[in-house]
């Protein structure tokens, strides 16, 4: 049987293809969802399908640190009581989110977009190194927090960005081993990774 067969409605279908192109949705979910959907309210489901049109035509990065902002300066670094004075360096906004549900770092933040890989064909321009060093080098950063994924790509990156700052006299610092080895920081759950910020030390090549 061919998947047009498989479905009474040519726009069913259509709505499970386009659902199961989501991360961790298999077909088997994607049709129990497209269902769901058609058990809703018509308002309930366009409010849903215009959130997501305006969430990706309107939704931008901060132009300081990068994390996903409305406005051209995200709330954490408009935030007056925050510590400009220290920058955790993170990969992704999951990261930002994660550090910010331990309720216990108080600085800003700098989202890389990702980490050094070259098997994934990633080098140093294709992330947002070297903004990191424009912030360092215009002055008013004492500690620069390299909180990254303990795996060979976030050390990879860590060494780089290290090299990259020995010279400006910021201290550079790097999160504590309580985040296990190849763990990704934004599965770690909030004790563990509050007590690696507050354990970090200073890094060392």
């Amino acid at each position: 049987m061919n998947q047009s067969q498989q479905y009474p409605s040519t726009l069913l279908q259509k709505a499970v293809t386009e659902i199961s192109r989501l991360p961790g949705i298999g077909s088997r979910t994607a049709l129990r969802l497209a269902l769901h959907l058609l058990k809703q309210d018509v308002v309930e489901v366009d409010a849903l399908a215009d959130s997501i049109k305006e969430m990706r035509h309107n939704i931008g990065y901060c132009k300081v640190c990068h994390n996903i902002s409305d406005t051209d300066v995200c709330e954490i670094c408009g935030n007056e009581s925050r510590n400009k004075a220290t920058v955790c360096v993170v990969e992704n906004v999951r990261d930002v989110m994660a550090i910010e549900g331990t309720l216990q770092y108080k600085g800003v933040y700098h989202v890389l977009g990702g980490v050094i890989s070259p098997m994934d064909g990633i080098g140093p321009a294709d992330l947002q190194i070297d903004s990191l060093v424009e912030r360092v080098n215009k002055g008013g950063i004492e500690e620069v927090i390299l909180a990254l994924s303990p795996t060979m790509e976030g050390d990879t990156t860590n060494f780089y960005i290290y090299r990259k700052l020995q010279d400006s006299g910021v201290k550079v610092t790097v999160i504590a081993r309580g985040v296990a080895q190849n763990d990704e920081l934004q599965y770690t759950d909030e004790v563990t990774l509050g007590r690696a910020l507050a354990g970090r030390v200073p890094f060392k090549s």
